[in-house]
């Protein structure tokens, strides 16, 4: 298997819009609550799931080392996924859009410990892949009947560097 490598900038709102959303606490609205002493920065993702229902999942994965190869993609059809991680995690977002059933050209990015994503139904991603921190994070996806996973192997592996 040949490799290819792309650098992995720090994801932001703008450049990760085309595969879904960041989610951060910026300086957006917020309400403030438990005897303001808490604030609370709401609806900050949309989540978009088909037939099924919202479910929370943890994921325990191990670091990977950097530079990162990459040698799988997957999509979920009928749902959105959301990484958050549970603690000070940084990893990379692989990201493809669909070409006619296939992975089109990859990107690649880092979430710092306090960024989340939500990545768009349909949209090719690379596996969980932290690169510091616990390695924990909480999964937010669809649950429900039907095939909510197609895998990608790539032909030419992708040497992600930060």
């Amino acid at each position: 298997m040949s490799i290819h490598a792309i650098s992995a900038p720090p994801i932001t709102t703008e450049s990760f819009a085309q595969f879904g959303e960041v989610i951060e606490i910026t300086d957006g609205p917020f309400v403030l609550i438990n005897e303001s002493k808490c604030r609370r920065y709401s609806d900050l993702a949309s989540f978009d799931i088909d037939e099924g229902r919202l479910g929370l999942s943890l994921f325990q994965s191990e670091l990977r080392p950097t530079p990162y190869e990459c040698t799988l993609l997957e999509r979920h059809p009928l749902g959105s996924q959301c990484f958050v991680p549970m603690g000070d995690s940084s990893f990379f977002v692989i990201v493809a859009p669909d070409e006619s059933g296939k992975p089109g050209p990859i990107s690649a990015f880092v979430a710092g410990p306090h960024q989340s994503v939500n990545i768009a139904k349909n949209t090719w991603h690379g596996v969980l892949a932290p690169i510091s921190g616990t390695g924990l994070f909480a999964v937010l996806d669809r649950i429900g009947p039907g095939q909510n996973l197609e895998e990608y192997p790539l032909e030419e592996a992708v040497l992600i560097k930060k």
